[in-house]
């Protein structure tokens, strides 16, 4: 969401250069990333308690500029100036642009960089020195140190990466819905959870695995897709997820289990 709302601010501000608002906005996630790492690493605060804790500081800062407001074409700024930029197509193609395949119109911007970061994240962490040393200290970080490895800097390294690809995320989120909406990517923590554990369970991998992530992202979409198509109320999606959720985590572990038996 913060990802999101730096892409629009600077949008909005810098009229048409999306270069610039793209660049401002991953350097922001880089930024947030470094300091997970720094607060987990060298102040030991528990991962889960920083990442919460800076998710939560960073969706009150964003309001503290924008008065609470989304940011769009024509807002008034907080100095009671108009906002004369406008998104530029560029930008906006980012979101809504749809690439022919057999039918036209049919593979959006979004489900290619998908395709594209999985596939490159599958290679960086099955066939790179440094992929193969994230798992090393994912799965038992006391004999990775021993071992040898710098720990802390993988761990760290770790945490940037994932704020870039966050605000990649919200960059596609902005482009797509034309402006800053302060919640707009308030309820896509469940669905990246679900995305990420439901992975655990694709073919038995029983780990984090970039290919699983992909495969759990495009279900909850089409799960949600689907939902939104029967008309099903709007507050039963959660309940929907999070029973997929569990169901999914619950054959995971067990039969993982039977199998170390």
């Amino acid at each position: 969401t913060s990802a999101m709302m730096a892409a629009a601010y600077v949008m909005v501000v810098l009229e048409q250069n999306a270069v610039v608002a793209v660049v401002v906005c991953l350097l922001i996630g880089a930024a947030v990333g470094l300091i997970n790492g720094w607060l987990i690493v060298y102040m030991r605060v528990p991962d889960l308690l920083a990442t919460l804790g800076m998710m939560f500081l960073l969706v009150g800062l964003q309001r503290i500029p924008t008065e609470g407001r989304s940011i769009a074409t024509g807002m008034t700024m907080p100095d009671g100036s108009v906002a004369n930029g406008k998104f530029g197509e560029a930008f906006l193609a980012l979101g809504r642009h749809r690439f022919d395949f057999f039918v036209p119109n049919l593979v959006p911007v979004s489900v290619v960089v998908l395709i594209v970061l999985a596939l490159l994240i599958w290679f960086f962490l099955e066939y790179t020195r440094f992929g193969r040393m994230m798992y090393a200290v994912g799965s038992n970080e006391r004999a990775a140190e021993l071992a040898g490895a710098p720990v802390k800097a993988y761990k760290i390294w770790a945490y940037v990466i994932s704020g870039v690809f966050a605000s990649i995320g919200g960059i596609l989120l902005a482009a797509r819905l034309g402006r800053g909406d302060i919640a707009s990517g308030n309820n896509l923590l469940l669905d990246a959870v679900a995305a990420a554990l439901i992975g655990y369970a694709v073919l038995g991998a029983a780990k984090p695995n970039a290919f699983g992530t992909a495969v759990g992202a495009v279900f909850v979409g089409v799960l949600l897709q689907g939902l939104t198509m029967m008309n099903a109320p709007y507050y039963t999606q959660d309940f929907v997820k999070g029973g997929v959720l569990v169901v999914a985590l619950v054959f995971t572990f067990a039969l993982s289990g039977r199998g170390r038996r």
